[in-house]
């Protein structure tokens, strides 16, 4: 039962939505194609301003891969995060997700491929890429195409919110799993 109320919920809340934002939009007698082709202009000068963010971030994770320091950091808290139930294989999502999260797929793809879907740790590293956020990439493209320099606070409060995050995927995975 619960399950297929699920799957109806998931199958009809995008097409809801999108409606409900139509329907919003001629009740409310805006011009919906022009704003939405001024948005997509604005959005097209946004994303030529990130560009160089962009290049940065995916140099330094690309630094971060070929240097080892990802595989390092494995094998050094591995022994740990055993004692928690937390597999080593997915010790390197943790690390990346708040870079890039085209790189943390990137891992759990290489997972999921590897050690195959039912296995616990490809279901704890799927668990973690949905429910975690790209702090640093966030950080440096977003809040650098806006001007933003002080970045404490959103620093600190992004990396509670990956920890937060990691926490609950290993709770809920051992939990359900």
């Amino acid at each position: 039962m619960f399950h297929s109320v699920m799957n109806f919920i998931s199958l009809w809340a995008l097409p809801f939505i999108i409606i409900l934002i139509l329907t919003m939009g001629l009740i409310k007698k805006v011009p919906i194609y022009e704003v939405f082709t001024d948005g997509a202009k604005e959005g097209f000068k946004v994303s030529v301003n990130i560009i160089p963010y962009l290049v940065a971030i995916i140099v330094a994770i690309s630094m971060l891969r070929a240097s080892g320091i990802i595989e390092l950091a494995g094998e050094t808290f591995a022994p740990l995060l055993a004692h928690f139930n937390i597999p080593a294989d997915i010790i390197p999502i943790m690390i990346v997700r708040p870079l890039s999260g085209s790189a943390a797929l990137g891992i759990f793809s290489d997972i999921a491929h590897t050690l195959g879907p039912d296995n616990y740790a490809t279901t704890l590293s799927a668990v973690m890429v949905g429910s975690s956020e790209t702090t640093f990439y966030i950080l440096a493209v977003y809040f650098g195409a806006v001007g933003i320099k002080k970045l404490r606070y959103a620093l600190l409060v992004g990396l509670l919110a990956d920890v937060i995050s990691i926490i609950a995927a290993v709770t809920v995975c051992n939990f359900m799993y």
